[in-house]
């Protein structure tokens, strides 16, 4: 790389660490206000479980208007001004997804949190931890924020301290469907393991397909499977309350704490452990019924 190219590189870095800074502290120093609500998460449309995890899609009374929580970061303006703008005037329902004791979120999360100082009313929905650590793996027992701060919480992690709300994704009717079982074994990879080809051809054998694909195309996947292999949380989720038998190939802390256990396994030796793993019954009724009463509370605390 010729010296004028490092010197450019760099000072963009620069330049997008001072402007993603300056957005925070933006929002840190404005008066807060709770005109309308605002729901906050990963608007990932590449990675569908993300995207599903927003209350906003399944109570239409919360009557929310939805940002990324990477926006603050854009290098579009007027993004990064919406972003302000949103958190600024309206009261902040944070979540679903594993956006705890992950460096990437963090930031605005602690900004989130210094907030109800100001009058700020805010929410955690169905976050859960996300450690990459993996000596950490089934460990965890604790935030990278005080969770205390914020007005009304549930965590979709169980036996925490705070209420268990399991992800609301759970609410999509697309659940209340029949799926007819056609094949035993089904994998489903996550998006970042689909860029490991050596994997993915060492296991073409098995029927395939990831969380890259629509949301009707993954569950009629997972439907017609009597057991799923994933490394996607969602996909693991979705296997669970659809009755299904699930092993793990963990790449996070964030499957550890589901209140139903899958079993863990690696790719190299899942087919070692089918005979260990077992279905759930209940759990989609479950999941759902703890979203109902959650909302309810919900829309008491921001009324």
């Amino acid at each position: 790389m010729s010296i004028s190219k490092f010197i450019k590189r760099n000072l963009s870095s620069i330049q997008r660490s001072n402007r993603k800074k300056q957005v925070l502290r933006t929002v840190a120093s404005s008066d807060q206000n709770n005109y309308g609500i605002t729901n906050v998460y990963r608007m990932d449309s590449n990675n569908v479980g993300d995207y599903y995890c927003a209350p906003h899609l399944y109570f239409n009374d919360l009557n929310c208007n939805p940002v990324d929580i990477y926006d603050y970061k854009s290098n579009d303006k007027s993004v990064a001004n919406k972003w302000v703008e949103s958190i600024n005037n309206n009261a902040l329902i944070i979540g679903g997804g594993g956006l705890l004791n992950r460096g990437s979120f963090e930031k605005q999360l602690k900004l989130f949190e210094s907030l109800k100082s100001k009058g700020k009313k805010t929410v955690l929905w169905g976050t859960g931890h996300n450690e990459k650590d993996k000596s950490r793996f089934g460990k965890v027992r604790s935030y990278n924020i005080n969770v205390n701060n914020f007005g009304l919480v549930g965590v979709r992690d169980f036996g925490f301290t705070k209420k268990w709300v399991p992800c609301v994704s759970c609410m999509h009717k697309v659940f209340d469907k029949e799926y007819l079982v056609s094949q035993e074994i089904g994998l489903l990879y996550h998006k970042k393991t689909l860029k490991n080809k050596s994997l993915i051809k060492k296991l073409s054998q098995y029927p395939s397909s990831s969380n890259t694909t629509n949301l009707e195309e993954m569950i009629d996947f997972i439907g017609k499977s009597e057991t799923i292999v994933t490394d996607s949380y969602h996909c693991m989720y979705w296997s669970m309350i659809l009755g299904k038998k699930v092993i793990v190939i963990p790449n996070s802390s964030k499957f550890y704490d589901f209140k139903y256990k899958p079993v863990f396994a690696t790719f190299s030796d899942f087919d070692t452990k089918l005979k260990m793993t077992q279905c759930y019954s209940g759990v989609l009724e479950e999941c759902r019924e703890q979203n109902k009463e959650f909302a309810k509370r919900v829309m008491d605390y921001l009324n």
